[in-house]
């Protein structure tokens, strides 16, 4: 099963020097986030804020081919997260078939916003998540966390 999701932001995380993208479920309270790199936040914000910019950059490349094709983009997908590395699918349509492309998340959601396509991740995706969350939690706990019982 697949959930809509949007892109809530973009923030910069001084622990790891990376950026997070953050996405949040279109009609819940899900989020999914993605530490990606500056390169890729770049892609993003450009997108965001409707950047033109004079030369293709890659993502503009990327949805000029499909253009260029007859094709379009009906939607992105995360697909798998193995090893706490997201992969995610781009599916295109020529109107004779529809493939999927192998793609990074970061760049799959900088080809999304170009093109206005939505923007999906696999329910198991999120329930992993929420596992390794409760993992991390559990990890962290120490015994004056619970208290006295008695």
């Amino acid at each position: 099963m697949f959930i809509q999701m949007k892109v809530e932001g973009l923030l910069f995380d001084p622990r790891s020097g990376m950026y997070i993208l953050l996405l949040q479920q279109v009609d819940g309270n899900e989020t999914l986030p993605i530490w990606i790199g500056k390169p890729e936040a770049d892609a993003i914000a450009l997108a965001l804020g409707k950047v033109i910019t004079p030369r293709p950059l890659t993502h503009d490349l990327v949805k000029n081919v499909f253009d260029g094709l007859n094709a379009r983009v009906t939607r992105i997908v995360i697909s798998e997260i193995v090893d706490n590395t997201y992969y995610a699918l781009i599916y295109a349509d020529d109107g004779k078939k529809e493939i999927s492309i192998d793609s990074r998340p970061s760049d799959a959601v900088a080809v999304a916003l170009r093109v206005q396509a939505p923007i999906f991740v696999e329910e198991h995706v999120l329930e992993v998540r929420r596992a390794d969350e409760l993992e991390e939690w559990l990890k962290n706990l120490k015994p004056e966390d619970f208290g006295n019982i008695m």
